[in-house]
């Protein structure tokens, strides 16, 4: 089947159902999951549909720098990639040490590793009220929550998580976002992106957990310059373009395979 072809039948489910799924459009057009991306890459740039996680909606549909979707409906978006990557991130983080996480669903999957692992002496901070959640009661490890105002992704944002961030000092910052392009890291909400900054300020290093599909998202608020970002931790997945681009930034680039191990 001609790209073309292929374009015009993605193209026709959007306008049929509002959107669609890479994952089904993989099925049914029988190529693989990076020829769909590629494809509603094009259609995109046509501004014909528009990229969203997992897929493509119709222009006008929700979904614009503004709108932030709320945790459990991220959740469901590249499961596998993101648990691949909370595993990775586990792996570098060493008794004794001050973390923070940013509230999201990769970060939420790090802190459900963290409560099960047998890492001596951690403190964790966070504004996510499901990390808090995920970490209570954990053997070894003191949480420290920021507060702050809740936003639908249940993170705490704000002046006052802001200010606590503002007195801590942690050995790393484990940042989730809700997508990056070359122009940096984004998020659709402002207070959350004041938070985001200050999540990094207060850390020695910043590690930003992303899988592939966030790769091209832009959001209405600019979290930092990929200049600020220590290390990217994404899938294999990652798009070529991206991975070109990526390599010739400042930041360490690590990949990890999105399989189940």
């Amino acid at each position: 089947m001609l790209a073309s072809q292929r374009q015009d039948r993605i193209l026709a489910a959007v306008r049929a159902d509002g959107a669609a799924r890479v994952a089904d459009l993989v099925e049914s057009l029988d190529v693989s999951d990076m020829t769909v991306r590629r494809d509603i890459a094009e259609l995109a740039r046509a501004g014909l549909v528009r990229r969203v996680h997992g897929g493509a909606v119709a222009p006008d549909a929700l979904g614009r720098p503004t709108d932030e979707p709320g945790f459990e409906a991220k959740r469901s978006w590249a499961g596998p990639e993101k648990a691949a990557i909370a595993r990775s991130a586990l792996a570098t983080i060493e008794p004794g040490q001050a973390i923070a996480l940013s509230a999201g669903t990769t970060t939420y999957l790090l802190a459900e590793l963290l409560a099960g692992a047998d890492i001596a002496n951690l403190t964790v901070v966070t504004n996510g009220l499901r990390i808090a959640d995920a970490l209570h009661g954990a053997a070894d490890v003191e949480v420290i929550l920021t507060g702050g105002v809740r936003t639908p992704s249940d993170a705490l944002v704000g002046p006052v998580a802001d200010a606590t961030l503002a007195s801590l000092r942690v050995d790393r910052t484990f940042l989730g976002v809700h997508g990056l392009d070359a122009s940096g890291l984004t998020t659709p909400n402002l207070a959350e992106a004041a938070t985001d900054r200050a999540l990094m300020a207060c850390a020695a290093a910043t590690t930003v957990l992303a899988d592939h599909t966030k790769w091209g998202v832009v959001g209405l608020a600019r979290i930092a310059p990929l200049d600020d970002v220590d290390t990217l931790l994404t899938d294999d997945a990652l798009p070529a373009d991206a991975r070109r681009h990526l390599t010739g930034a400042a930041l360490r680039l690590v990949t990890t395979s999105g399989a189940t191990p």
